[in-house]
């Protein structure tokens, strides 16, 4: 059976040595990009698996609907990966679906509406994806929930942005 190593949330997807560096946790051998719109695209589908198979590892890239069916079929194999998407709501349905994971870091979002919070340096947050965060850790056992734009700099809590939605 696999296993979800790390979950991260990040419009960029596979990028730089942000993907390098967290690719070369201990133990992971994959990297699961879950995105329906580049899953859908055979262009932007190849480059982000050439992109992830420099980090060295297995990349795969599919849709929402297809992560749910190669989890129920399969149990993500003999993989040991890190999965990686664009949107809170994503990991959120694949969480409630019942793909098991510990530990999930926020690393990059971009502000899209006026009323998006700024929470971290490089990560803009709606009331609806804080409780949904909020959910995930407290309902559905996903203990480290932090965010976090590179390895090298510092995390910020859970417990400390949900304090500014007063939740």
């Amino acid at each position: 059976m696999g296993k979800i190593n790390l979950a991260r949330v990040d419009e960029r997807l596979i990028h730089g040595q942000v993907m390098i560096t967290l690719s070369q946790r201990s133990g992971v051998n994959s990297i699961f990009v879950v995105d329906d719109v580049v899953a859908n695209d055979k262009f932007m589908k190849d480059l982000y698996k050439s992109a992830g198979s420099r980090t060295g590892q297995k990349t795969i890239v599919m849709s929402t609907e297809k992560a749910k069916y190669y989890w129920d079929e399969f149990h993500f194999k003999e993989y040991s990966a890190i999965v990686i998407c664009k949107t809170v709501n994503v990991i959120y349905e694949l969480v409630k679906y019942g793909i098991p994971l510990t530990e999930l870091n926020l690393g990059g979002i971009a502000k899209k509406n006026p009323d998006d919070k700024q929470v971290t340096k490089s990560v803009y947050m709606n009331i609806e994806d804080a409780k949904k965060l909020k959910e995930l850790r407290d309902d559905f056992g996903v203990e480290n929930i932090y965010f976090q734009a590179t390895p090298s700099s510092e995390k910020t809590s859970l417990t400390s942005v949900l304090s500014m939605f007063n939740l």
